[in-house]
């Protein structure tokens, strides 16, 4: 009697955390989704006064910073379709394998199962790193290093092309006066 009793203690106990898991893994969807729609209505607010700050010597790259913020908070959406279709395609496996494992019968399905639970446990931290990479498929603070390399690399190519050029025509224009 005490060790059927002991087993439905544990039994309740492993039910009420996997419910407690699925509820924070509806909820870490729901909160994903409730601060993209948040984040994008306030960008879609400063998006004109970004334009018009972005005319300004020194502001240059307010336009260029908000549309990829912008674009980062937009795809949070598809990343979480993603994510979403990648878990459901687990937890169909999971579920084809206690399929089969049915028939054995010395098998019991158990809902609680402890692979479930570090399932639920995956999915609910994988749906807070979705800013995350996001943030890697497009830099948010603006195209990064690499572009800044760029513009310096470009910037003295061009300086030392207007040297060059300049002592050519200078020369030449020596020449031609004496």
């Amino acid at each position: 009697y005490i060790e059927s009793e002991m087993y439905g203690v544990k039994k309740m106990i492993r039910d009420s955390f996997r419910e407690f898991l699925e509820v924070l893994f509806q909820a870490a969807a729901l909160v994903i989704d409730t601060i993209r729609t948040f984040f994008l209505i306030v960008l879609s607010i400063l998006g004109p006064l970004a334009f018009a700050i972005s005319v300004w010597d020194g502001f240059q790259s307010t336009l260029t910073q908000w549309l990829t913020r912008y674009i980062s908070v937009y795809l949070w959406l598809p990343v979480s379709d993603l994510f979403s279709a990648m878990l459901s395609k687990i937890q169909s496996l999971i579920l084809q394998k206690d399929i089969d494992s049915l028939s054995d019968p010395n098998f019991i399905p158990d809902s609680s199962s402890t692979v479930y639970i570090i399932f639920m446990i995956i999915g609910i931290i994988g749906y807070f790193t979705i800013p995350t990479v996001t943030g890697w498929i497009i830099q948010a603070g603006g195209a990064g290093n690499f572009v800044r390399n760029i513009n310096q690399t470009t910037t003295k190519t061009g300086n030392i092309v207007g040297a060059v050029t300049g002592s050519v025509a200078g020369n030449i224009g020596g020449r031609l006066m004496k």
